[in-house]
């Protein structure tokens, strides 16, 4: 069974919540721990490389924009430019903002701090259509002196392919000295050539060996697997570094089954045409959660196009309808941005084999569809990547073609845990009344399930 309840922000947008029942939230972090703080624009560049059509991978670095004001928003973000390149920038972070008519052009704008480069130079020699991008940044690991950024590029078809997908560069775009390609295991690229992220060291040490690195992808159509994937390594301890070609090891921590697969289990509430496209492994204290960010089908879900009309697996073949419904793939009634968060302990399980991987399911979900500030009608993808900053507990997320053709991006941070009353140390005195806040509402004021504007956007997430 599943709770559901909608947050307010602000006196129009209700953000709707589902937590499974019997979902503890001690030790986790709930949806409603999270404060949208707002959104801000990327700079302007070369249309070819720059933010337009981009945003399809992220890295949070706590060392960048080391000269940048103090707005409580340090470190930098590097991201993918235009879909078509991929090339790599890295840009500072303003304070983000929220524009009460939802304006994108009152919103701050974000600094160039390192132009658009192509770190993979010559190490990938097969063309990519349609490629997807991941991107993380790790501190020096094993016998590194350096900072890294790692990445992934794979091709959108790629029928279960196990081609060399992820190296590692340095973080000065221009003398980026970039290793690889590697594979991952024996692992199809379905599943590991998207979204990459940083596990807390001190999770990576204790259950997975050290292996502090994340890669996953979801493949629509269940091609990989009918949710999205995890899966960790460790590049450092393969190599200084591994040789071009070479096979890294790697622990799978999250893969339900592929449509191909004998035994068939799904992502809850499941459709072909999801699209979970960034994820982070958020920490605040002794609390943390594994989050996926994408765009959920709602309703039904059909092979075909926009408009409902259904391609068949054999002819007679329907005609193409026109713009705008003429493109051709999976579609739900309704698409929605919606946050999945995982428990840390069930991948913990999985890692020391006493659960498979595709056991997790998520214990809450977060509908944040009110925040899009795109125009653009039923997007395939609503959200993108997504990148996180652990020492001040902030989510930033990718919302492609909000800008125009551009990239925005949206902030949330993590509310600090309301402090624990203590208990009365006369239990059988008349209660008194001291002011305190009633059963079922937060320390702060704000009601658990619905929560009033403040200095602080409410959380939307």
């Amino acid at each position: 069974m599943t709770t559901r309840h909608c947050c307010s922000m602000g006196l129009s947008i209700l953000l709707c919540i589902a937590v499974a029942a019997g979902a503890d939230p001690g030790g986790r972090i709930m949806p409603d721990d999270l404060v949208y703080k707002g959104a801000f624009r990327l700079p302007d560049g070369p249309d070819e490389h720059a933010w337009g059509w981009s945003g399809q991978a992220m890295a949070y670095c706590p060392t960048g924009d080391a000269k940048g004001g103090d707005d409580g928003h340090p470190g930098s973000l590097f991201g993918t430019g235009h879909n078509w390149h991929q090339w790599l920038s890295e840009i500072s972070i303003p304070k983000p903002a929220v524009p009460a008519d939802k304006d994108v052009k009152k919103l701050p704008v974000a600094k160039t701090l390192q132009k658009f480069t192509d770190v993979r130079g010559k190490l990938f020699k097969r063309d990519m259509e349609q490629a997807r991008a991941g991107l993380a940044y790790l501190p020096a690991r094993g016998k590194q002196t350096t900072a890294k950024l790692y990445f992934s590029f794979g091709p959108h078809m790629d029928e279960g392919s196990q081609q060399p997908s992820h190296g590692w560069c340095e973080t000065n775009l221009a003398k980026a000295n970039p290793a690889g390609p590697w594979r991952i295991g024996d692992i199809t690229t379905y599943i590991t050539t998207d979204y990459m992220l940083p596990i807390p060291k001190a999770w990576a040490d204790k259950h997975a060996g050290g292996f502090a690195l994340a890669t996953g992808r979801f493949r629509d159509g269940g091609q990989g697997s009918q949710g999205p994937t995890l899966v960790a390594l460790a590049p450092w301890l393969d190599g200084n570094p591994p040789a071009a070609g070479a096979k890294l090891r790697a622990k799978v921590l999250l893969r339900y089954s592929a449509i191909t697969d004998d035994k068939q289990v799904k992502l809850k509430d499941y459709h072909h045409s999801d699209a979970w496209t960034g994820a982070a492994w958020m920490t605040a204290g002794k609390r943390s959660a594994l989050v996926f960010v994408g765009t959920k089908g709602k309703g039904k879900c059909w092979y075909g196009f926009a408009n409902g009309v259904v391609w068949p697996e054999q002819g007679p073949w329907p005609a193409v309808p026109p713009a705008p419904n003429d493109q051709r793939g999976w579609w739900s009634t309704k698409f929605v941005c919606e946050m999945l968060f995982y428990d840390p302990a069930d991948l913990a399980a999985v890692a020391a084999g006493k659960k498979k991987p595709h056991d997790p399911q998520p214990y809450a979900t977060l509908d944040f569809d009110k925040l899009r500030l795109s125009k653009v009608k039923r997007p395939l993808e609503r959200t993108s990547a997504a990148a996180f900053d652990a020492a001040r507990g902030c989510l930033y997320v990718f919302e492609p073609r909000a800008d125009e053709d551009k990239s925005i991006v949206h902030v949330w941070k993590i509310r600090p845990p309301a402090p624990k009353r203590p208990a009365p140390k006369n239990t059988s005195a008349a209660p008194k009344d001291d002011g305190a806040a009633p059963t079922g509402a937060r320390e702060d004021g704000e009601q658990a399930s619905r929560l009033t504007p403040a200095a602080e956007t409410p959380p939307g997430g």
